[in-house]
């Protein structure tokens, strides 16, 4: 558990703030964020919530095929899962220590802008939202394949399939504009219903466990790096969604306290559900079988309890994850352009906040997605869809790399108001930590989704130079410069 130091607290919070601000000036104005709207709609997160909305946004619909996804590798994959889970820490814990220096809404972004400056900042913002959107979409369209197992007449045709798809994201994005009230109703809900079968499978599983059934603790002709790290690359973006608390603190109670600790939590249930659950599969099927599977948890239902019943199980399970995946996401789409706008390096319009929550950049981002669900079944082709799918595997990891390095400047300054001492060392150890996991995220994306990823940045360039522009004119007014002395 973080427990939050004191020591940068020692005088009183506004002499702090006019010291830094005097001291050490940033970029441009860091505004705090505005007073809650305190209505019966409008309401703080809560330690339980905050957790709910980390492992909610963690495990998505992709856990139900992970057991048959790594089983090729042989059940060394387990071993990548645990290396990845201690990455996955040190970045929670570093996002845990930023929160407690700035607890302000925007995460990532609040991060790299305090340290790096306005450019840094937006990066970070521009590559999040992003990757919000287009993997909404991308979690919709997989959310109708289970669909289709429960009413298979929605996959007949491609509109009805289209048609199930936006339903699934605007469902949530419904829920974000009725206020932080519901949304955190609806993550808790959804959260307990996805885990309630994934805990069946992950802890009950453990009592069919034939140690018969698994599989070579290494393939044939792999080396044991080798092995752990092409399971890695397929597991590296598991726990994507470790930021979501951060990104959400305005929103939560005592966020100095609770956004590290809803963030370990959320990271310590999620990898606990993925761990014990492939490990359960792994010993409740044969190894071919877990190999050749589709649907690797309703086989293991099947095993259990017996009969063909499993799954429609998993398939309400995945339905149920996938709603309060997007719920969770749909927020947190919106919190990013919302903290840049504040500072003017985003349009205005998404500054516009109703019941807690910034419903302008919900619905432009919920519209978004529609759009592209809607070119992805309307064109027929996955080209356009799957390139964009990619690129957030490169775009998702930026913002990361952004925080800890945050974390890692704001150690070598060695700032008495922005570093505990006490715990200098530990510290550094997993920030660098925290880092490394960021830059092995970067690599695990493969070499086309960096390259392409790039190119999305470098167009946020063009974002940021037009909204950088208006900052100047509205500081300075429309007075043209002075006129130069001709060159002699």
């Amino acid at each position: 558990m973080l427990r939050p130091s004191t020591a940068p607290y020692r005088t009183k919070p506004l002499e702090v703030v006019q010291r830094v601000r005097m001291e050490h000036p940033t970029p441009a104005p860091l505004l705090t964020d505005e007073p809650d709207e305190l209505s019966k709609h409008a309401r703080r997160f809560g330690l339980p919530i905050a957790t709910c909305l980390v492992m909610g946004n963690i495990v998505g619909g992709g856990i139900f095929l992970l057991p048959s996804s790594v089983a090729p590798y042989g059940t060394i994959a387990l071993v990548a899962f645990a290396v990845l889970t201690v990455g996955a820490l040190a970045l929670a814990l570093v996002f845990g220590r930023l929160a407690q220096r700035d607890p302000r809404t925007g995460g990532p972004y609040v991060y790299a802008r305090e340290a790096f400056g306005d450019f840094a900042g937006f990066l970070a913002a521009w590559s999040y939202w992003i990757t919000a959107w287009v993997s909404n979409a991308a979690l919709a369209v997989i959310a109708v394949g289970y669909l289709g197992v429960l009413f298979p007449g929605i996959v007949e045709h491609k509109w009805s399939m289209c048609l199930a798809a936006l339903v699934v994201q605007w469902l949530p994005g419904f829920a974000n504009f009725a206020g932080t009230r519901y949304v955190g109703a609806v993550q808790l809900v959804a959260t307990v219903l996805k885990f309630v079968p994934l805990l069946l499978v992950a802890i009950g599983g453990l009592f069919f466990f034939d140690s018969g059934n698994l599989g070579p603790f290494l393939a044939d002709g792999e080396s044991p790096l080798g092995a752990i790290s092409a399971a890695a690359a397929i597991l590296l973006f598991s726990y994507l969604g470790v930021e979501s608390a951060a990104m959400s603190a305005g929103e939560v109670n005592n966020p100095r306290r609770n956004v590290g600790r809803a963030t370990i939590l959320g990271v310590l249930c999620a990898a606990v559900v993925y761990l014990l659950g492939t490990l359960a599969v792994f010993g409740m099927l044969p190894h071919e079988q877990v190999v050749g599977s589709t649907a690797p948890f309703s086989d293991a239902v099947d095993v259990m309890f017996g009969g063909t019943w499993g799954g429609t199980l998993v398939a309400w399970a995945a339905v149920i994850s996938i709603l309060g995946a997007l719920n969770g996401w749909t927020l947190l789409s919106a919190q990013a352009p919302y903290a840049a706008a504040k500072d003017g390096l985003f349009p205005q319009i998404f500054t516009h906040k109703e019941r807690g929550v910034p419903t302008v950049g919900v619905g432009i981002t919920v519209v978004l997605a529609s759009l592209l669900t809607i070119y992805q079944y309307a064109a027929g082709s996955e080209g356009v869809f799957t390139l964009l799918v990619t690129v957030t595997t490169f775009m998702a990891t930026v913002p990361y790399l952004l925080a800890a390095a945050a974390q890692i400047f704001h150690l070598l300054c060695g700032r008495g108001d922005l570093v505990n001492r006490g715990r200098l060392v530990t510290d550094s150890v997993v920030a660098v930590a925290a880092f490394a996991f960021a830059m092995w995220l970067v690599a695990g994306a493969g070499y086309q989704p960096v390259y392409q990823g790039v190119l999305f940045l470098f167009a946020g360039v063009l974002v940021y130079a037009w909204m950088s522009a208006r900052k100047v004119r509205g500081a300075t007014g429309t007075a043209p410069a002075p006129a130069r002395a001709p060159a002699p």
